[in-house]
């Protein structure tokens, strides 16, 4: 007997799973007091907890499915973007993440009321916080509910009318595609660019997404809103390992598959079929052909914008903030975060093993994991797949949204009601959290493509970073300086990108079309039975365009196993200005897709010959100006305007320079201590009698950095071994 396309035992699993996290946070809510107990659980929490809840944080239910949608389009590169980015911020993460602690803070955004004397700018941030966290809430829905219902897919027997014929338009789209494109008479061409446009579906479910995403926001609300920080993070501890299982879970029942349909043997069998069935081109993580814009210059800028736009994401200050004391919060933060990598290699070691079950035929790959969770785990592990799915996706979105609760309540509310009693705080932190839920749920129903959501996410916060960094190490930063920033920054990064291309005729405009140079590269490959194949097909089509009377140049000689041959992959033009480069409608006229890049335009404008330029160079321009622009801005006025407040910075600063520790009454001593006499810690300062507040390094930091470096070498070395081994 099925429920929802599901067997009773897989709803069994779920309803379990859901009854045991409700059942947390009613008893979390008798343990709340006051505020400090409702957004930071009071600051109580050791290594364990924090571990998993910088890692739920990190991770949601998009993460694995961005990753199997990356591989797909880019191979093995596709791992490599985010990963690699991702490896070279964490030795400034070890550094950084005791700050969060130290400041003492409910939230971040009391940061810039204290920095800089402004609540107005403190409000400006919860408020693009709360934004950021709605869209991230948003991907995790989206990734959701994609992956379940192509777990509960609809039998062919209960398919209606109109969904057996939309499922045959793929069917022909699909035939189409496989065809080569030089084969195909006026007419296919043709038909093959309406059926694009109308883009059919090929698989239902039978689950309604729209309900599926508003059910467990309910969820989500029940516990987290009535327990606060403290169910959101021990049920983070559950979640975190069921989203380790998730990761494992598909790992032998995937492989058991491959070594069936290609007829290998063991573990080496799978690696052994990659190299066989895949091209070469795949493993490349630097240089590939798949993903031209992956070289070293842009991984350093990339990297570089990664760290400074994730360091001032406001649920890093609730991850470290609740810890007991500064060096948990630092050893907790790292090892969660590098979990993460971890589970990242495997995600992408996954996609390359849906990617050999599936192909390219699957239309929206944001629906491979569930089609793979479908085919190849028995009943029971659906469910707790379904399960680990949600888990991931609640892990991320309870947290963040306690985030935007407290930030709105304590940086927006309160200075417009004062006065108030705790209790009414938290009601208002409540509905709060209720209207972040919301704002989730809708931007999800609306916007249905994860990857765009994902990209979006990436550029959010370089409207805030330079004001947050340059605040925490540099006694000059002003007020001024820092308001400036913020409005350019968010002017060229946030609203013109957005609004501009609402204008009339701007997508379409003949200026906005420019594209790179295309370019030629020339690789030498050792021939693999993939590559004997594809040239076989390659002669294969030069002797049917030969007949036809169409062919050019000369035929292409056949490849033995082992041999060398060059191969000459061409690099197609991309679009300067638009994010998501070029779309076509049903009349083939063509107009520029996703945000505009504003910045390159000002450039263009400014002479500079942009289409000269590779892809990969435009793209380390846009992300070099995310940093220098605020930086520069915020530097520059800042040495021409008035200083701010020494008495507020002697106190902002005293946070910083003592250590955390877990007896409050102790902490609250220690603090004042140094705020009565800054010099007590002028020792620490790297240069002291300077603007400055750089902190000489103590031997745990050292420690620490030496095992940040180890943690990412191991990284790259596993990500090495899943590419070679079988090569």
């Amino acid at each position: 007997m099925q429920l929802f396309g599901l067997p009773l035992l897989d709803i069994l699993v779920i309803i379990i799973y859901f009854l045991v996290v409700l059942w947390i946070g009613y008893r979390a809510m008798q343990r709340i007091n006051n505020s400090e107990d409702y957004f930071l659980a009071g600051r109580k929490f050791g290594k364990g907890i924090q571990t998993f809840a910088a890692f739920g944080q990190g991770t949601s239910a998009e993460s694995a499915v961005t990753t199997t949608t990356m591989v797909s389009t880019n191979g093995a590169a596709g791992i490599g973007m985010g990963l690699i980015s991702g490896i070279i911020a964490m030795p400034i993460f070890w550094m950084t993440t005791m700050w969060y602690r130290r400041l003492r803070y409910l939230s971040l955004a009391e940061f810039f009321a204290e920095r800089y004397g402004s609540k107005r700018m403190a409000g400006f941030y919860a408020i693009i916080q709360t934004l950021l966290f709605m869209i991230v809430a948003a991907t995790g829905f989206t990734a959701m509910s994609k992956t379940v219902a192509a777990i509960a897919e609809k039998p062919e027997a209960s398919l209606t009318q109109i969904e057996l014929s939309e499922r045959a338009l793929a069917t022909e789209l699909g035939v189409l595609q496989d065809k080569d494109y030089r084969l195909l008479t006026d007419p296919e061409l043709s038909r093959m660019k309406e059926l694009v446009a109308m883009s059919p579906q090929s698989n239902f479910s039978t689950i309604n997404r729209t309900y599926l995403t508003i059910g467990l926001a309910i969820i989500i609300l029940l516990y987290a809103v009535s327990g606060g920080l403290e169910a959101a993070f021990i049920t983070d501890m559950i979640q975190g390992v069921f989203i380790i299982l998730l990761t494992l879970m598909l790992i032998p029942f995937a492989m058991a598959k491959i070594n069936m349909v290609y007829e290998v043997e063991g573990i080496l069998g799978t690696f052994k079929a990659f190299h066989t069935h895949l091209p070469e081109a795949f493993f490349q993580v630097l240089g590939s052909p798949n993903l031209p814009q992956f070289t070293w210059y842009f991984i350093v800028a990339f990297g570089l914008l990664f760290m400074v736009n994730t360091g001032v994401q406001a649920n890093q200050l609730t991850a470290a903030g609740s810890a007991k004391d500064d060096e948990t919060a630092r050893i907790g933060f790292i090892t969660g975060i590098f979990i993460k990598r971890y589970c990242s290699v495997i995600w992408g070691f996954l996609a390359m093993m849906t990617l050999l079950l599936y192909g390219a035929k699957v239309s929206d790959p944001d629906m491979v994991w569930g089609m793979a969770t479908r085919d190849l785990l028995p009943t029971g592990l659906v469910g707790l797949m379904i399960a680990c799915l949600m888990a991931a996706l609640m892990s991320t979105a309870d947290a963040l949204m306690l985030t935007s609760s407290s930030l709105l309540t304590n940086n927006v509310y309160k200075p417009l009601c004062p006065g108030k009693s705790e209790s009414h705080y938290v009601l208002m932190g409540r509905i709060f959290c209720l209207a972040y839920i919301v704002g989730g749920v809708a931007i999800a129903l609306v916007l249905d493509d994860v990857f765009t959501l994902f990209l979006f996410m990436i550029t959010f916060n370089s409207v805030i970073a330079a004001v947050f960094w340059l605040g925490m190490v540099w006694r000059r930063a002003s007020r001024s300086a820092a308001w400036v920033s913020i409005i350019v920054t968010t002017l060229f990064t946030l609203l013109l990108p957005l609004l501009v291309p609402l204008w009339p005729g701007v997508r379409s405009s003949e200026f906005l079309a420019k594209e790179t140079a295309g370019y030629a590269v020339e690789r030498i490959y050792s021939a693999k039975e993939f590559d004997v194949r594809e040239r076989a097909e390659e002669i294969a089509v030069w002797d049917a365009l030969s007949t036809a009377g169409k062919v050019e140049g000369t035929r292409p000689n056949s490849l033995a196993l082992g041999e060398k041959f060059t191969k000459s992959d061409f690099i197609q033009p991309r679009s300067i200005y638009w994010q998501q480069g070029f779309a076509e409608d049903q009349d083939g006229l063509r107009s520029g897709s996703g945000m505009l890049k504003v910045e390159l335009v000002v450039l263009d404008w400014l002479g500079f010959e942009l289409e000269t330029n590779k892809y990969a160079l435009n793209e380390t321009i846009t992300a070099i100006f995310r940093l220098v622009i605020p930086f520069g801005l915020l530097i520059l006025i800042s040495c021409f305007t008035r200083e701010e407040d020494p008495v507020r910075l002697n106190m902002f600063y005293a946070r910083l320079r003592t250590p955390a520790v877990a007896d409050h009454e102790l902490d609250a001593l220690e603090v004042e201590r140094v705020r009565q006499d800054p010099s007590l810690c002028d020792d620490l300062r790297l240069f002291p009698g300077t603007n400055w507040e750089f902190r000489k390094w103590t031997p745990s930091d050292w420690k620490g950095q030496g095992i940040v470096f180890l943690a990412g070498g191991g990284v790259v070395f596993l990500l090495y071994l899943l590419l070679m081994t079988g090569s």
